[in-house]
């Protein structure tokens, strides 16, 4: 079932999500729900927050484009994209690479907007999986960028509020515009 994506003056966006403590039926709903709606909007990622769920849950699938990274290590062994994707996490942990790139991102919960964000180049990701499996992945390019993207809607933390600060003066005026375009709609 495809969900509403909240938009980014929802109360759930800018707080830390609580942890998954058990996987339930209701969880595995969400999940195949997610799923739905983030294929539906054409997305890479949907975090639980942006469906209004107050849980460290989150969806990627960056197969679309198996060229949009230069590695990808699951558990220490070199592995192909698709043998992880569609890719569903609980309580993540990040840890980041030192090199930084500037990548344009969007956000289905900012729908219109987009914006250059500076973010680490690469990550290793401890994934807590919905069978209690976790998986450890190294990665860089897209998948690097979506993991950071929808793990800091975990802690509550928009791409808009990765700006510069003279960018963030920008966004604030254009998300402002966009807010009232949607209370008028």
């Amino acid at each position: 079932m495809i969900r509403e994506t909240v938009q980014s003056a929802h109360p759930v966006l800018p707080q830390r999500c609580r942890p998954v403590t058990e996987v339930t039926e209701e969880i595995t709903t969400l999940v195949a729900d997610m799923l739905d709606t983030m294929v539906d909007a054409n997305g890479v990622g949907l975090a639980a927050p942006q469906v209004g769920v107050d849980l460290r849950l989150a969806v990627i699938d960056v197969s679309h484009d198996p060229e949009c990274i230069s590695f990808l290590k699951v558990n220490g062994e070199d592995a192909e994209l698709d043998s992880i994707m569609p890719l569903v996490f609980i309580n993540p942990e990040l840890a980041f690479g030192q090199a930084k790139e500037f990548g344009m991102e969007g956000c289905l919960s900012i729908r219109g907007i987009r914006a250059e964000v500076r973010r680490p180049e690469s990550v290793k990701a401890t994934l807590p999986q919905l069978d209690g499996t976790v998986l450890e992945i190294e990665t860089d390019g897209l998948l690097a960028r979506a993991l950071q993207h929808e793990i800091d809607h975990l802690n509550g933390v928009l791409f808009v509020d990765r700006l510069p600060p003279v960018a963030k003066v920008s966004m604030r005026n254009r998300l402002k515009r966009l807010l009232e375009q949607q209370d008028q709609s």
